[in-house]
């Protein structure tokens, strides 16, 4: 079948503050399109994307099979050669038998008791950090609340000394830029000053870790074996940037859009407000509350994958060595797979969301990332019960693009 042309404008503004009615459009007029400017297939229908995220016919690399050479590239610009290392030697833009490799030895040091250990110290930060945000009249939610969260909570879990954790955000805010399209050069400048200064900073911490090993993940990433296999230096360094990257991207951007969507939907806000109040962990509201939230605006958008051999897929005709444009926010509104798809609905069961992918490459810091909402949410809820915006009027002003979709501030007042 012919595939229609369109072009996506995914860097305007408008389109990055209210991509859903567009989104809707093109999942009923042109679920499958090609965008002659960015070169890509893009796929909109929920169907299509869980697919091919399942499909070992598509990669989140192709470099295992044909050299840049034999694809038509050009050499690694120089500008971000660093960063190309990095992205190249870490696990999500790995293939098996590198991936499975990798994801093993991963899984053996980052595992679930790990993390579930976590649980006392979240609350202990979220607990601080509320009583100093009730002393303010107002305060930007994704600055003083969303933000600091994982990145501390990433610090810790790594071992990244107190005194240098201020250095982790802007090293990850300017590498994740690269994952946007239509970077410009200096954004590709400032991604590999901060990939070659984040991989000193995490070589030096891991030396020190092999001769004095503590508790944290990277002694525990340097430690760990499987059938004789270790990391080498350059997987082990890969792995922390990427838990950073990923682990708190996610999360800021869900907490942020979560709360917002609450504010903006009452009803749900009043029966997850009421669920706050009750002791012990959390309940099993709070837990379809956050998955709701992912779902309904989510945190990273849309990614990519490579074909990696000629074939036919939903009727359109593909060709080794190009790459698909997933686009998970449309996926998680489809109403084919979910009832009432455009509303938020806390009470929400199933809810088979894309937002941390599918398939051997679904995200390996989900647990955390929920733990994280789950624990914070709640206690904001708890402690902060008449939150609401600053402002209901003022327009929300989006960072970056629509890869990296964040929210630039929110300004709340506790009643």
């Amino acid at each position: 079948m012919s595939v229609p042309e369109y072009h996506l404008k995914l860097n305007d503004p408008e389109f990055v503050r209210n991509p859903y009615s567009e989104l809707s459009r093109l999942r009923q007029e042109m679920p499958v399109f090609h965008d002659p400017v960015w070169g890509k297939h893009f796929f909109a229908r929920y169907d299509h994307i869980s697919s091919i995220l399942r499909d070992r016919q598509f990669g989140r690399s192709i470099l295992h099979i044909l050299s840049r050479d034999e694809l038509g590239w050009p050499p690694v610009d120089p500008r971000q050669k660093d960063f190309e290392a990095f992205n190249s030697t870490h696990l999500l833009d790995r293939e098996p038998p590198d991936h499975t490799r990798l994801r093993a030895l991963v899984s053996k040091a980052f595992t679930p008791r790990r993390v579930e250990a976590l649980t006392e110290r979240i609350e202990e930060i979220v607990a601080r950090t509320i009583e100093g945000l009730k002393k303010k009249a107002s305060f930007d939610y994704v600055s003083e609340f969303s933000e600091p969260l994982p990145v501390t909570v990433i610090a810790e879990l790594l071992g990244v000394p107190e005194e240098h954790r201020h250095k982790l955000r802007p090293w990850s805010s300017a590498i994740v830029k690269l994952y946007e399209l239509g970077y410009s050069e200096q954004q590709q400048i400032e991604a590999n000053n901060a990939t070659l200064e984040f991989s000193a900073f995490l070589k030096e911490l891991a030396e020190d870790r092999r001769i004095n090993p503590g508790e944290d993940l990277i002694t525990a990433l340097v430690q760990v074996e499987e059938s004789g296999d270790r990391l080498t230096e350059d997987e082990l360094i890969a792995t922390c940037i990427l838990l950073l990257n990923a682990g708190h991207e996610a999360t800021v951007n869900g907490s942020t859009a979560g709360i917002l969507a609450l504010m903006r939907h009452p009803e749900q806000f009043h029966l997850l407000r009421e669920e706050a109040q009750k002791d012990g962990a959390t309940t099993p509201l709070f837990k379809t509350a956050i998955e709701e939230m992912l779902r309904y605006d989510t945190p990273l958008p849309m990614f990519e994958r490579y074909v990696l051999q000629d074939m036919e897929f939903a009727g359109v005709q593909l060709k080794q060595g190009q790459e698909v444009c997933l686009l998970y926010a449309s996926g998680n509104r489809d109403p084919q797979k979910f009832d009432r798809p455009d509303d938020l609905v806390i009470t929400r069961e199933q809810n088979p969301h894309l937002t941390f992918g599918l398939g051997i490459h679904y995200c390996l810091g989900a647990p955390l990332a929920r733990l994280e909402l789950q624990v914070s949410i709640k206690a904001l809820l708890k402690h902060m019960p008449e939150l609401q915006l600053l402002d209901p009027e003022a327009p929300i002003s989006y960072e970056g693009g629509f890869v990296i979709r964040g929210i630039k501030e929110l300004h709340v007042k506790n009643g």
